[in-house]
Order: C-alpha cells, then sequence, then structure tokens
C-alpha cells in the first residue's frame, strides 16, 4: 500500500535545536507526524569495548547505517509500520530495544547529516537547516550530555575538539547548500509558524 506523505529533513549542528524545533512540530500535529531519529541509527560497534567504543568519530557520516534508515524510510512511505532500533548513548551502542514507527501522514527525519546522503535528500520534500551559533551549540551540549547521557565535562569537551567541532566543518556546515529553508535556533516562533502553516495545508 502506498500513503500519501510528506517528508520534512530537519538537519544542523549538534546542540543547534533541530531536535527541538521537530519535537515542536510533533507537538502541534500529534497522531498525524512520524519522527525518524538518525541518533538510533548510529553503528552498534559490538564487537568493541566501552572504553574503545567511547573514543569513535560519532559526527562523520560513516558512523551511521544510512542504508537501514533510507529502507524503514522508504517502507514508511509506502505504509509499512517499521521497528527502528534504538541507540543507548551511555553504553555508546544499540540497545536491545527497538520503537515501532507507524506511517503517517507527515515524517520528520532528524539528524546531524541526513543531508549528506543523496539518498536520503532524494526523498525529502522539505529541507531545513537550523543554524545557531558555535559557542552556544557547545553548551547545549555539555548541558545535554551531562544531564541525558551520563558523560563527564573533560570527556565532552575532548571529544567536541577531537571530532565533533572538525567534522561540523567538514561534514555537517556544507549541507546547508542543500537545504529549502535555513532558520536560525530551534526556538524560532517565526519559522515554526511557517513551517506549522506548510504542513497544514499539505494535510488539508
Amino acid at each position: 500500500m502506498t500513503t500519501d506523505n510528506y517528508i520534512i529533513g530537519i538537519a544542523g549542528g549538534s546542540g543547534s535545536g533541530k531536535s527541538t524545533f521537530a519535537k515542536k512540530l510533533c507537538e502541534i500535529f500529534s497522531d498525524r507526524v512520524a519522527l525518524v531519529s538518525c541518533d538510533n541509527y548510529y553503528l552498534p560497534h559490538g564487537e568493541l569495548t566501552l572504553e574503545e567504543r567511547r573514543h569513535l568519530n560519532y559526527d562523520a557520516p560513516e558512523a551511521f547505517e544510512f542504508s537501514l534508515m533510507v529502507e524503514q524510510i522508504l517502507a514508511l512511505k509506502r505504509g509499512e509500520a517499521v521497528d527502528c532500533p534504538v541507540y543507548d548513548f551511555t553504553k555508546h551502542t544499540r540497545s536491545d530495544k527497538v520503537v515501532r514507527i507507524e506511517p503517517k501522514p507527515i515524517i520528520i527525519i532528524d539528524g546531524i547529516l541526513i543531508f549528506s546522503k543523496p539518498e536520503l535528500r532524494r526523498i525529502m520534500d522539505m529541507k531545513i537547516y537550523v543554524e545557531c551559533d558555535a559557542d552556544e551549540r557547545i553548551l547545549r551540549r555539555v548541558r545535554r550530555d551531562t544531564r541525558e547521557r551520563g558523560r563527564e565535562i573533560d570527556d565532552i569537551i575532548e571529544q567536541y575538539l577531537a571530532t565533533v567541532k572538525p567534522m561540523h566543518n567538514a561534514h555537517v556546515e556544507p549541507t546547508k547548500a542543500f537545504a529549502d529553508i535555513i532558520i536560525n535556533g530551534g526556538m524560532n516562533s517565526v519559522a515554526l509558524d511557517v513551517v506549522k502553516a506548510k504542513i497544514e495545508d499539505i494535510l488539508s
């Protein structure tokens, strides 16, 4: 079965507010939206120790299983439910759980590197890039990783300088060129109203 749906990609640097923007849209449109987070498609690397996994580069395109992500989004587009993997950031690997995602009229894809893959861009009807000052992004990352992911501040800073910042400059920032809309921060109420109006028009 094929469904009529509209696929929105929301990209931006780590801590830019893209997930906040995506969640606000999900709150507004409730059961008419399916959210697919790229974070859940990190490769598991179960063959490595926890210490080895801690030092992997998680901000390069090679860190993700994009083939599975594309496969599952295309299934949602066909009207099929999927079992999305769940990533455990405290252990730096996938958990043994999955989350069931049902097909919806609006599918939102959220992730730092989702515009880096042509096969993903091709199935998006709208591409939004969320910009944010680098200082603000690192502060948000520190707050999130200490509160939600059990990380130490020194480890967060080390990772940011070693991989997050250079990978952002090399792989994330350049994908802004593929965006249909560029917004300043995930709390941008004007941008939210614009996208909300577009979705309402599609749903009607």
